[in-house]
C-alpha cells in the first residue's frame, strides 16, 4: 500500500470517549493487521487507508523520537509498555491517548506482531508529560546530527526516571 502524505498539524485537538478504547494490531514491522471502528473515527482514516500502513504514519511530529525508541526496544524484546503518545489525524489535528502496547507471540514465544490498547488520558496527566516531551524534541532538534540528538535525548530520560527513582512504566502509570 503507498504511504500516505504527511499531513501538516493544525493544532485541533480530537477527542473521544472516557470509556471507549482505540484498538490496533501490526505485523512485526508495525505495519497495520488490524484497526478498530474507534480508531478510524478519531483518526479520521478509513480501513483502506489504514491497512498495510506503518503505524508511524499517525505519529504527531511533537511526539520525541526517543520515546518511541524506548517503546520499539521494550516490545521488540517481549516486554509490554504503557506510554502516553500524541498522534496526528487525517486532517491535521491531534488526539492524545495512554497507550498500552504488547508483542503478540507464537506458542515458541517468537513475536507475531503487535497489539496496541489505548485509552482517554487524564488532562493531570497530559499537564505533566507535554513539557518533559517538548524538552526532549528540543534535546533531538539540537545537534546536527540526528542520532546525537536522539541518544542525548535517551539519556536525558533515563536521568529523568533515575532522579524520580521510576521505571518508565511506573512514572506513566503514575501520572
Amino acid at each position: 500500500m503507498a504511504r500516505q502524505p504527511a499531513v501538516a498539524v493544525t493544532g485541533e485537538r480530537v477527542d473521544f470517549g472516557e470509556n471507549e478504547i482505540i484498538v490496533s494490531k501490526t505485523d512485526p514491522k508495525g505495519r497495520i493487521t488490524y484497526c478498530n471502528d474507534v480508531f478510524m473515527k478519531v483518526s479520521g482514516y478509513s480501513e483502506a487507508e489504514t491497512l498495510g500502513q506503518p503505524h508511524s504514519f499517525i505519529r504527531h511530529p511533537d511526539m520525541p523520537r526517543s520515546v518511541f525508541k524506548l517503546l520499539w526496544d521494550r516490545i521488540q524484546a517481549g516486554q509490554e509498555i504503557f506510554a502516553y503518545v500524541k498522534n496526528r489525524t487525517k486532517s491535521g489535528g491531534h488526539y492524545w491517548v495512554l497507550a498500552h502496547v504488547t508483542p503478540s507471540l507464537d506458542g515458541q514465544g517468537r513475536i507475531l506482531g503487535y497489539h496496541s490498547n489505548r485509552r482517554f488520558p487524564k488532562a493531570a496527566a497530559l499537564t505533566a508529560i507535554e513539557p518533559i516531551y517538548k524538552e526532549l524534541r528540543a534535546i533531538e532538534e539540537q545537534p546536527a546530527n540526528r542520532k546525537d540528538g536522539l541518544k542525548a535525548a535517551q539519556e536525558r530520560l533515563t536521568a529523568m526516571l533515575q532522579e524520580k527513582g521510576l521505571g518508565y512504566d511506573e512514572f506513566v502509570l503514575s501520572l
